[in-house]
């Protein structure tokens, strides 16, 4: 069986694969799409083996809220480079596996990736795959978030540097209204800028309540001019300290950075009492891509050294 330029052209829109292996493959297989398409994806799949090595720090965060999910749903993905994490077909995955995660609402990562993807008949395991293959680099889905009713907001910020989610109760009578959900959106960019710790005091981590209070304790010993002070004195110092840093690090605790003379569990309530009901900021979740993770260093002399000696 003969084949054209078009052909080739065809298999590489189909398979993602260079000009040059399209036209291999068809030599291979006299010209047969569907044998050329299994060649290659059984060659992709080979090295997508090797790619799985590979470093990826890099790739984007995505979140959002629809009504098909019954919530909202957030998830991060990887790259190795900032380039493949840009390319249409990682954004396009990237916004499919939100929904996929928002819709089927996995327990854990591995019911992830045994899930439909994107309501179709392959899973996210095969889904993955693929995109791997076609896009070259190591991907892997790092993690996700999702979060039922009643009521949810989105927030991404720097092309999915950061996503937020932002989980509220609401009144019956506000559960619809769009300026609550404003509302939501304007705390999930405080969560954005501000890197809260907890959501509020009481879910703030002993140990590392207790690692500060060490610190400042220590501090203050290392400092002469608290060296004749009473022992409760320095005491009350660092507990004023300790709060100083539960006042940064919890969420509803902080000043709100819109109004800035109120916390932001504050700002809710007026917010609530404006607009006749009672809201509250019940959890959240903040994504930062690759935090965390080992970035790839280039070698740059090496590979060029490499290309060399080919």
């Amino acid at each position: 069986m003969s084949f054209t330029a078009k052909d080739v052209q065809a298999l590489r829109e189909i398979t993602g694969a260079g000009m040059m292996d399209c036209k291999k493959a068809l030599q291979e297989h006299d010209g047969n799409q569907e044998k050329a398409i299994e060649f290659l994806r059984e060659k992709g799949l080979a090295a997508v083996a090797k790619k799985s090595g590979r470093i990826a720090a890099e790739g984007a965060c995505y979140a959002a809220v629809c009504p098909t999910m019954g919530g909202a749903a957030m998830i991060e993905i990887n790259s190795e480079t900032d380039f493949a994490a840009k390319s249409d077909a990682f954004q396009e995955f990237l916004k499919n596996m939100t929904t996929t995660v928002g819709e089927t609402n996995p327990a854990d990562l591995t019911a992830l990736m045994a899930a439909p993807y994107n309501r179709t008949d392959e899973t996210v395991e095969a889904a993955l795959q693929n995109k791997i293959f076609t896009i070259g680099e190591n991907i892997k889905i790092r993690r996700f978030a999702r979060y039922g009713d009643p009521v949810n907001a989105a927030y991404v910020h720097m092309g999915g540097k950061i996503a937020v989610l932002v989980h509220m109760d609401v009144s019956d009578d506000l559960k619809a209204n769009a300026e609550v959900t404003a509302l939501g959106r304007d705390v999930a960019m405080q969560i954005a800028a501000m890197r809260p710790l907890w959501l509020s005091a009481d879910q703030a981590d002993a140990d590392t309540l207790a690692k500060e209070k060490d610190i400042y304790a220590a501090q203050l010993q290392q400092d002469e001019k608290n060296k004749n002070k009473p022992p409760q004195v320095l005491e009350k110092i660092v507990e004023g300290r300790v709060k100083k840093f539960l006042s940064e690090s919890c969420l509803l605790e902080q000043p709100f950075v819109k109004e800035n003379s109120l916390t932001v569990a504050q700002y809710v309530a007026q917010r609530a009492k404006e607009l006749g009901g009672t809201i509250a900021v019940t959890a959240y979740e903040r994504f930062e891509t690759g935090e965390g993770l080992a970035k790839r260093e280039d070698d740059f002399a090496a590979e060029v050294a490499r290309m060399n000696a080919k």
